[in-house]
């Protein structure tokens, strides 16, 4: 039985104001309110986000309470995002949860975004250890290793850009607008992912590295445009279904590696990047191949959201962990 039962957990960290309800090990509600202003500008604006964020977050909170059909009075913890991310968008949900803890006299609980990624896992699966997980986002790419619950260790990551990033700016380069990384995955169901070929970058160890096959692209697209103007609209869906195969083989690649060195008994594939539906296929065939447990979370709990901010504080009261109200967030 938790002592714990039930979560109030809060999520700003970038453009997305996330609020989710966690009872006795279950999500009874996860509301999010997206912010579709970022879009014209092709990336996230931080002082837009931050406003939009103080006007998400109350109703947000009211809806998910409404939703899961609990009071204020019968929480037992408020979780939050306390860093990474964007410092003024961390503020609103930071300030929000101190009130909200301070108001009802109860536990508040300071969750690492990255970890919470993790901690998706055990939303939907019983995740065995150890555990090899690849996280992927817009900001992220990260190998960690899990040996047991409570212990973590990042064993590789990107020396520049994230593979998030490295769909982004394709995406801005194709004009294909933002969010990048769906545009591409759609328009690659229908293009040869042998089409045209694409780098992977010579990093050492379990190391991971973007900038390369973005540069790749750019020059690319340059010289194929000078003889045919019409080149990237012509042969779209080839040159997504490339780039895509490009960056989903240089992740895997380092995974196969990781499995080698580790003798996982499980793999877990986190973060918004894991939405793609050609690195999820391919990170799966992987793990059946090895005979090693696959776990990813449903598509709800891939992006930002707050269960996973709810799961991983509820983990973290477990172990008797709280935050103090005079804490601060962190934006690195």
């Amino acid at each position: 039985m938790y002592r714990y039962s039930t979560i109030l957990g809060i999520e700003s960290s970038c453009d997305d104001t996330s609020a989710a309800v966690w009872q006795n090990g279950k999500i009874l509600a996860n509301e999010t309110a997206g912010q579709p202003v970022h879009e014209a500008w092709g990336g996230v604006v931080p002082e837009l986000a931050s406003r939009a964020h103080q006007s998400h977050i109350l109703p947000v909170i009211q809806h998910a309470l409404n939703r899961a059909g609990i009071g204020l009075e019968q929480l037992d913890a408020i979780a939050c995002t306390q860093g990474p991310g964007l410092m003024g968008s961390l503020m609103v949900g930071w300030n929000t949860a101190k009130g909200l803890a301070l108001a009802l006299q109860k536990p508040l609980i300071g969750v690492h975004h990255l970890q919470a990624h993790v901690a998706a896992l055990h939303l939907e699966h019983e995740v065995k250890f150890p555990l090899l997980t690849l996280l992927v986002s817009g900001g992220h790419t990260q190998l960690l290793w899990i040996p047991e619950p409570g212990r973590m260790q990042i064993v590789g990551e990107s020396q520049d850009d994230a593979a998030g990033e490295a769909f982004d700016k394709a995406a801005k380069l194709l004009n294909l607008g933002y969010p990048g990384g769906p545009h591409i995955d759609r328009l690659a169901s229908g293009g040869d992912p042998k089409a045209f070929s694409f780098p992977d970058s010579q990093t050492p160890d379990l190391g991971f590295s973007f900038s390369g096959i973005k540069t790749s692209l750019l020059y690319f697209l340059r010289e194929a445009q000078k003889e045919n103007p019409q080149f990237a609209q012509d042969r779209l869906a080839d040159i997504c279904a490339s780039y895509q195969g490009q960056v989903v083989s240089s992740l895997l690649k380092r995974v196969k590696k990781a499995i080698q060195l580790y003798q996982p008994a499980s793999m877990g594939l986190v973060g918004g990047v894991s939405a793609n539906s050609e690195l999820r296929r391919r990170f799966t065939e992987l793990g059946i191949s090895k005979q090693i447990q696959v776990c990813i979370p449903s598509f709800t709990y891939c992006t930002d959201n707050a269960a996973m901010i709810a799961q991983a504080g509820s983990m973290q009261l477990e172990q008797g962990e709280s935050t103090p109200l005079s804490a601060l967030p962190f934006a690195r």
